[in-house]
């Protein structure tokens, strides 16, 4: 009797380009399982807008399923003792599924997976997805391999897959995994939604994408906005490389451009993705350990919650941060300026600010946003410094105002020419600390202060062998041929 095979989907919602689905279907009668896992949406990174994604992309997955004869199995609880009780009672002999670099919840939840199959005598086949090389020995080789995955043809669905029909759990609700989050303009999920957002942009949206992407306005037409289908896997990262690629030529320098960036953009997500692969621990541990008391680790309450809201008094800062938490997105230059502004005029620890980012972001992508978060604070002891001052930023990438206003309509009074300072403004007693708050600090004096503080950090260690490693360690990363490191190091989450 041939016995079945669990085919374990996690952030790979889709049957097209699904390398473990082909691998599984060669095994034997497959049980296509999805694990609601409580105790990771109550991880401080994890967010009712992203859950919600994921329910769109289920409903699609379950529709992509059946039309292959394939019965979408969910199940609510524990990983392990949900792969137990399906193993004890239909014999399972292999657990098929897709490699994940995830947040450091999901890498405990994997191990305790592989030991419970090396206990159990299953057999865990573990694909790759993407150009992320799981143990990768030699940095050097990376780009190759990376590449040649990219290039190789992509999968359709496999044909004469056979399933087992088993009983399945209901979704559980947002109250009942304790979600809470109000995001009315996020991005839906699913399939039919990523091949169009897809579309779109490789045929009339993206013609503006190198210049439009740094304005918060523009760039919600302008830039790809398939990052949170890459995340959650309703598209591949080959497939959106291979389009892009195919994408019809001779449209004008404009088109040439876009094409190039974007794909510079989809290497180095995969460039970044392995930095959190070969060290799990950047999630919680400053890169350098210098860095571990530049700044405080109990945030000041005040400031983080300002921050968190919009409410900081720094009007582009929070225009960002209010169009960030209502549409579950923003365009790269902006997350990079929202996350510097905390670590630099806020001085708040990274480690508090970018579960906040995290659960915001509908496209969190723990291996983007670990590294970029560290960069943007300056804890790498390698990257430049990056102080925004955001009332330039302001004017550069909203110089009509017409996104600030949207956002902040409580300065709707304050004339042009003090909307980003409006606490230069002869009126500005009638709205500070009224109708709109007085700025939380000083945006030149903070920046100073923070520039002193940490270039001095680096000053003390800049010749001890701790920095020589790491600065040896990553400048022997090569990184992707076609990036250029000025165009994207000031990006966050990655946003394409």
């Amino acid at each position: 009797m041939e016995r079945p095979v669990i085919l374990w989907f996690k952030r790979d919602l889709r049957v097209q380009d699904h390398p473990a689905l082909h691998h599984a279907a060669r095994l034997g009668p497959i049980i296509p399982l999805y694990i609601v896992e409580p105790d990771l949406w109550a991880e401080p990174d994890a967010s009712g807008r992203q859950y919600a994604f994921v329910r769109d992309c289920l409903e699609s997955l379950r529709e992509d399923l059946a039309g292959l004869g394939l019965e979408l199995v969910l199940r609510v609880g524990d990983a392990v003792a949900v792969l137990e009780d399906l193993r004890a009672r239909h014999k399972v002999a292999h657990l098929v599924s897709h490699e994940e670099t995830g947040n450091l919840w999901s890498y405990a939840r994997d191990r305790r997976v592989a030991a419970w199959a090396r206990g159990q005598g299953v057999r865990w086949h573990e694909r790759p997805q993407s150009g992320v090389v799981r143990r990768l020995g030699n940095r050097d080789v990376w780009q190759g391999a990376r590449d040649g995955f990219m290039r190789t043809p992509v999968l359709g669905p496999p044909e004469g897959a056979r399933g087992l029909v088993l009983a399945t759990d209901d979704l559980p609700s947002d109250e009942s995994l304790g979600l809470s989050d109000f995001c009315p303009l996020r991005q839906k999920g699913g399939r039919g939604a990523a091949l169009r957002a897809l579309e779109s942009f490789l045929t009339t949206r993206g013609e503006r994408y190198q210049r439009a992407m740094s304005s918060p306005l523009d760039g919600a037409r302008a830039c790809s906005r398939i990052s949170p289908h890459l995340a959650f896997g309703t598209l591949s990262l080959r497939e959106a490389v291979q389009a892009g690629a195919a994408a019809p030529g001779g449209r004008g320098p404009d088109w040439a451009r876009a094409m190039r960036s974007f794909q510079a953009r989809l290497a180095w997500r995969d460039h970044f993705m392995q930095k959190l692969e070969d060290e799990p621990e950047i999630e919680r541990r400053c890169l350098h350990p210098a860095y571990e008391g530049l700044r405080p680790r109990d945030a000041d309450a005040a400031r983080l919650a300002a921050w968190s809201r919009g409410e900081t008094g720094l009007p582009f800062v929070d225009a960002c941060m209010r169009s960030l938490l209502a549409t579950g997105w923003l365009n790269f230059r902006m997350r990079s300026m929202l996350m510097a502004v905390a670590s630099y005029h806020l001085w708040l620890d990274w480690r508090s600010t970018g579960p906040v980012l995290a659960r915001a972001f509908t496209d969190y992508e723990p291996g983007i946003h670990w590294p970029q978060v560290q960069m943007q604070s300056g804890t790498t002891g390698m990257n430049t410094i990056r102080i925004y001052n955001p009332v330039k930023q302001g004017l550069d990438q909203d110089p009509t105002g017409e996104f600030t206003r949207r956002w902040l309509p409580e300065l709707h009074g304050v004339p042009d020419a003090y909307l980003q300072r409006p606490w230069d403004w002869p009126e500005a007693d009638r709205l500070l600390g009224r109708g709109y708050p007085a700025p939380i600090v000083d945006p030149v004096a903070a920046a100073r202060a923070a520039r002193e503080a940490v270039w001095a950090c680096r000053r003390a260690h800049r010749g001890d062998e701790r920095t020589a490693q790491i600065v040896r360690r990553h400048a022997s990363r090569k990184r992707p041929r076609r990036a250029r490191p000025k165009a994207v190091s000031a990006q966050l989450s990655l946003d394409l």
